[in-house]
């Protein structure tokens, strides 16, 4: 209904914004801890409301690349208990999980479904595939979760009223073909380690990503368009955190060529002279 709300972690995937405007509801921030990147739990509790509907969370998590541990979905998902008896209402937990595979130094990505029944899990293929764009992936409605038959027979037509069809037919036969393959961490964990042990030999700041495929550091300036636009001339191409709704960082994807990796540093080292 219009004004109902929904409560997502910054920084978050910025689509989130549009996704809930689009059905004139009202996405709700939490703001960020930045010494960790965990959700500030009594932040959350405070802002949840009758209106709230449901909860986004993206773990592993673009862009931080931060994994939300388990104490931290457990004292989640207690949180939503709580007030869902208070208010008599059901708020749907809804885990954006396209970076799942995606985990480093034996991390575990908590399955949120074992904590919390009312939750539904969004899949994409799109990362442990390398295939961004495609948007083929699936839901995951528990039959615990309530009101369950609605929710799936509503994400049978969720596609047709979004104006879409269903994913390209070949594409389809593609990921089929591709299921029992697995995600080569180590490509992306060498990348991981070079760039981040790189650019904090250089000064930057930023938490070591437990996922994904991305560092979010620190600008060195308030303004990090501005930053950004100083990368540029350098040939990096970073994006600013406001992007996110977390201004004051910036976002470096390292799902590029080892070589390329490499030769940035260089870059970056000039860069940061700018900023001494």
């Amino acid at each position: 209904n219009p004004g109902d709300e929904v409560i997502t972690f910054v920084p978050y995937f910025g689509e989130y914004r549009s996704y809930v405007n689009n059905y004139d509801g009202v996405l709700v921030e939490i703001s960020p801890d930045t010494a960790t990147f965990q959700p500030k739990l009594d932040e959350f509790e405070a802002k949840i409301t009758p209106k709230t509907r449901a909860v986004i969370v993206n773990t592993p998590n673009n862009p931080t690349g931060v994994v939300y541990s388990e104490d931290t979905i457990k004292k989640l998902a207690a949180v939503m208990e709580k007030k869902q008896q208070e208010y008599g209402t059901d708020i749907y937990l809804i885990s954006d999980e396209p970076y799942r595979e995606l985990a480093y130094d034996g991390v575990e990505v908590p399955y949120l479904t074992k904590y919390y029944a009312n939750t539904i899990v969004g899949y994409s293929y799109s990362k442990s595939l390398s295939l961004p764009g495609e948007r083929i992936g699936y839901l995951v409605i528990p039959d615990e979760a309530a009101d369950s038959e609605n929710l799936i027979a509503a994400a049978n037509v969720a596609t047709r009223i979004l104006g879409f069809v269903n994913a390209p037919t070949l594409q389809q036969k593609v990921v089929k073909a591709c299921l029992n393959e697995k995600t080569d961490i180590s490509f992306y964990d060498r990348n991981r380690e070079t760039l981040y042990n790189g650019l904090k030999e250089l000064g930057f700041e930023c938490i070591k990503p437990e996922g994904a495929f991305y560092l979010f550091v620190k600008s060195p300036v308030e303004d990090e368009k501005a930053f950004c636009a100083a990368a540029k001339k350098y040939n990096i191409l970073i994006v600013p955190g406001s992007s996110f709704g977390c201004p004051g960082y910036v976002r470096i994807a390292y799902c590029v060529a080892y070589e390329t990796i490499v030769n940035s540093l260089p870059k970056f080292a000039e860069l940061a002279e700018e900023y001494r």
